[in-house]
């Protein structure tokens, strides 16, 4: 038994130090760049915009979430583009796959990046062609001060909001995940059951991306790792979930997200069960 624990716990260590290394990395890239994006959108076309949402979208970690309903609520890109942003959003599990798995995660982002435009272009014709209506209350763009300070920048940005706000409930999540397959593979059979009941663990895999919280989705992340679900199940749970992307959509529109959510399910499920039939 204790060795079932020490096991997760060396993991969980290790890859919790390569999560904070690429989350501080990947913050620092968005403080850089975040006061170019009003630009970029205001001159953007619009397919560009799928693009360009769905390629922040892409970016590990909350900050494309959070930067796309940012854009959305300020009426820089449509709902659809929204929508297709958060198909590739994969959260702060992103960094997780990175150091489980990185080559496979690579290619699941690459795989998001182009399920998220084509989404987000489908989706606003659809919105469109029902006259559904999304952005009601769209804001004008608030500015925020510029931030140069070094020693604000450990505060508020890697203490506050990394640390105290994601790396430890990573931590906590990839150790529990960890465990649960650990104990599942040594007492409960698992690889035996996840072979059988492939296409259950797709519909719970979607079913879990519903929720606008990072860390449920660790559980598929790491059944993948071990090769216990195929790569169907780990891209339908992506595609549905957003981490914590969502929470901000929520208090602003609890029926765009509503909206939002339904769209990302359907398609999740949609290509999940094609490739799951082809065998992937």
């Amino acid at each position: 038994m204790i060795d079932t624990l020490l096991n997760p716990v060396k993991e969980s260590i290790q890859i919790s130090l390569l999560v904070a290394v690429m989350m501080i990395l990947v913050d620092l890239i968005n403080v850089s760049t975040k006061n170019k994006l009003e630009s970029f959108f205001i001159n953007a076309r619009k397919f560009k915009q799928y693009i360009l949402a769905s390629l922040i979208g892409t970016v590990p970690g909350c900050i494309g979430g959070f930067t796309n309903v940012s854009l959305y609520i300020h009426g820089l890109i449509s709902f659809g583009a929204l929508a297709g942003a958060m198909v590739a959003v994969s959260g702060d599990e992103a960094f997780v796959m990175l150091a489980m798995f990185p080559k496979q995660a690579l290619i699941l982002f690459a795989i998001l990046f182009v399920i998220g435009v084509f989404s987000g272009w489908l989706i606003d014709l659809i919105v469109k062609k029902y006259k559904i209506p999304t952005c009601e209350n769209c804001k004008e763009m608030i500015t925020h001060p510029k931030e140069n300070s070094f020693k604000h920048y450990i505060k508020e940005h890697i203490w506050k909001h990394i640390i105290k706000k994601h790396l430890w409930k990573t931590a906590l999540w990839t150790f529990g995940a960890l465990a649960v397959v650990e104990f599942g593979l040594k007492y409960l059979h698992l690889e035996e059951f996840t072979s059988q009941y492939k296409i259950v663990f797709l519909f719970v895999g979607a079913l879990v991306g519903l929720i606008p919280e990072s860390g449920p989705h660790l559980i598929f992340v790491t059944l993948f790792a071990q090769g216990l679900i195929p790569f169907s199940v780990l891209l339908t749970s992506s595609i549905v979930q957003d981490g914590h992307g969502m929470l901000p959509m929520l208090s602003y529109s609890l029926k765009d997200s509503m909206l939002l959510k339904t769209f990302n399910f359907i398609i999740g499920i949609t290509i999940g069960l094609i490739l799951l039939a082809v065998g992937l």
